[in-house]
């Protein structure tokens, strides 16, 4: 091939059975595709002169990998070449599929008696979210999880305004003996900022009058976490 050429454009339909996604996916596991082809078999058919796993690959260099395409949410999706309204929310769709389904796999009621089985279930929740939010998750004698998940205040990609009253809300209607805070910081830095000391302190304190006992404080950043307690900040 000459300087300047270009391979020959291959659709899909092009391929031997055993190169196209879908039938590898049916024949072997989908475990054993690349995050390229798992894309492309979301959104099902390509560009002109860019087939689908190609236009995958391309979407993975744009926001920098799986971890970006959790941060880029459907409007940042719209704006790229070959994915309109349809395909963006079908990526969105499956993306938000999989955040869920991680966060079941614990079980009903997960034992969260360590930082690591609190990453395993508010990990898949809030990796990659855009804003900060903050969890307080009720505790039975065991250290099961009582109640929802749900965040109790939802702030911007900053701060969070902190209001103790509606922290402690469900706990003291469950008659939880004790809780875990978790936050997560859109930056991706899971390193606890002098505001989250100050008000880890404020909340345990305020626990301590309501006989309800702060556990810990977990910072969730990008695929990694700050067991506040472990590392001794703020309590």
């Amino acid at each position: 091939m000459s300087d300047g050429e270009r391979p020959a454009y291959r659709t899909i339909r092009d391929w031997a059975g055993d190169e196209r996604p879908r039938e590898r996916l049916l024949e072997h596991g989908p475990e054993t595709l690349s995050d390229a082809d798992l894309i492309a078999i979301v959104l099902r058919s390509g560009v002109p002169g860019e087939n689908v796993v190609d236009m995958a690959r391309g979407l993975l260099e744009t926001f920098g990998g799986i971890d970006g395409l959790l941060r880029a949410g459907p409007k940042a999706l719209q704006r790229t070449r070959g994915l309109g309204p349809a395909k963006a929310a079908q990526l969105a769709a499956a993306i938000e599929l999989g955040r869920r389904a991680q966060g079941l796999t614990m079980g009903e009621r997960p034992d969260l008696r360590t930082p690591e089985r609190v990453m395993d279930l508010m990990g898949p929740r809030l990796i990659g979210a855009r804003r900060e939010d903050l969890f307080c998750l009720a505790l039975d004698t065991k250290g099961r999880l009582l109640g929802g998940i749900n965040p109790v205040i939802s702030g911007t990609a900053n701060s969070i305004s902190l209001r103790p009253a509606e922290l402690f809300r469900e706990a003291v209607i469950l008659d939880a003996p004790s809780v875990i805070l978790v936050h997560n910081h859109p930056s991706g830095d899971p390193r606890p900022s002098p505001q989250d000391v100050a008000s880890t302190k404020a909340f345990t304190a305020a626990g301590k009058l309501l006989d309800i006992t702060v556990e810990d404080h977990i910072v969730i950043g990008t695929n990694s976490f700050v067991s506040m307690r472990r590392e001794k900040l703020g309590f």
